[in-house]
């Protein structure tokens, strides 16, 4: 009995499974791209268990007109109370209600989607490392708001640095009468620990601090 059931939904439990397997992907990458949001254990069961709900009811209620708009007029009252971080977040929870529509339709489309936003990502990935040394300045601005992973480093000066000036990981700076404060910030702490190196012999430097 166990075997037959198993055997005649054999196609709903490979997807299942392809649709854990994606959700646990793409959770690692958006961990490598700095996003500190989804290590969360909420945020990384939201992104794996909303693919699978959706499979789920879209299973339920094709083809039965009368469940649809139920489910709908259900499904309306149900929403995220959690305040979203940034437009990221939401169209990663849009990504994965969207895992689950295409798995019940089809799971062609389901590994279209796979590879669509795979190929986009490392498109934006090669973007980020060419873009700085064709063009000398960055192609994302930093944001601390926004869930990334960032070292910051502090740098006291007396006087202007024209290096600092014009390093594209400035963040902000701040003059007065007496000293000025460069603050810079980065996901990759090498390149402000190689900032620090740079300017630390240079004439007027009074202090640093480098936080990871």
């Amino acid at each position: 009995m166990f075997m037959d059931l198993l055997i005649e939904n054999i196609n709903k439990i490979i997807t299942i499974i392809s649709l854990f397997s994606i959700s646990i992907y793409f959770r690692v990458v958006l961990q490598a791209l700095g996003q500190t949001w989804i290590k969360t254990i909420s945020h990384t069961s939201t992104i794996v268990i909303l693919p699978i709900i959706t499979y789920i009811i879209t299973n339920v209620i094709s083809g039965n007109i009368a469940l649809s708009l139920g489910m709908v007029g259900a499904l309306s009252i149900v929403r995220f109370r959690n305040p979203v971080r940034s437009p990221l977040e939401l169209s990663v929870y849009f990504g994965a209600i969207t895992m689950g529509i295409t798995a019940a339709v089809s799971i062609k489309w389901l590994i279209f989607l796979f590879l669509s936003l795979t190929l986009a990502s490392l498109g934006l990935i090669i973007i980020h490392f060419l873009w700085p040394k064709l063009f000398n300045k960055q192609f994302f601005i930093t944001s601390f708001s926004e869930g990334n992973s960032l070292s910051t480093l502090n740098i006291i000066t007396t006087n202007e640095i024209e290096i600092l000036n014009t390093n594209s990981d400035l963040m902000s700076k701040t003059k007065t009468d007496n000293e000025i404060s460069y603050t810079f910030a980065s996901s990759n702490f090498q390149t402000l620990k190689d900032i620090e190196i740079s300017v630390s012999s240079v004439e007027g430097v009074k202090s640093f601090q480098l936080n990871k």
